[in-house]
């Protein structure tokens, strides 16, 4: 099989089940091995030691993160801060405007969640993470949070997030 034989969609996993089409290939093995491809990945059975079928075709399941298997419980937005190694130093001004605007937003029941992130163990936060129900309200939050437009954030990410399981 050459790679030119594979389309590879963004955003959907392929599995490839069946082995190769090779008459000297009598072996099948279930497991499979995965390679990723930043937001697309695409599993390949491992064909050593076990028996197949000579001249099997190739088939594909696909799998596409847009397209729901199971009903999802929601759809949110994650939006992760990088902060300055210095935040707990330079932050003080800012906190109280920074906090009030994730509170509004709470109370408007469009930030679920939030605060700082960091490595186990270390006292200093070296980001945060919120998560909420729609990305325009992420986007104001950057927008309008005086820890970015102060320099307290050094970079930002939103990320789509599909809910699947959650404790009701």
């Amino acid at each position: 099989m050459t790679a030119s034989s594979l389309k590879v969609y963004k955003s959907c996993i392929f599995a490839l089940f069946a082995t190769s089409s090779s008459p000297s290939v009598t072996a099948f093995r279930p497991s499979l091995q995965r390679i990723p491809f930043s937001s697309t990945a695409i599993a390949l059975p491992s064909t050593s030691g076990v028996a197949a079928h000579a001249h099997t075709p190739f088939s594909f399941q696909q799998r596409c993160f847009t397209r729901a298997t199971h009903p999802l419980m929601g759809i949110n937005y994650l939006l992760s801060y990088d902060y300055i190694p210095d935040v707990l130093e330079k932050r003080g001004p800012y906190r109280e405007g920074h906090l009030d605007l994730a509170k509004k937003l709470l109370d408007e029941g469009k930030c679920l969640s939030g605060g700082p992130k960091g490595t186990v163990g270390n006292s200093v936060p070296s980001g945060a993470l919120f998560i909420f129900t729609d990305e325009e309200s992420a986007k104001k939050f950057v927008e309008q949070d005086p820890y970015v437009s102060n320099g307290i954030v050094t970079g930002h990410t939103i990320e789509e997030w599909n809910v699947v399981i959650q404790k009701e």
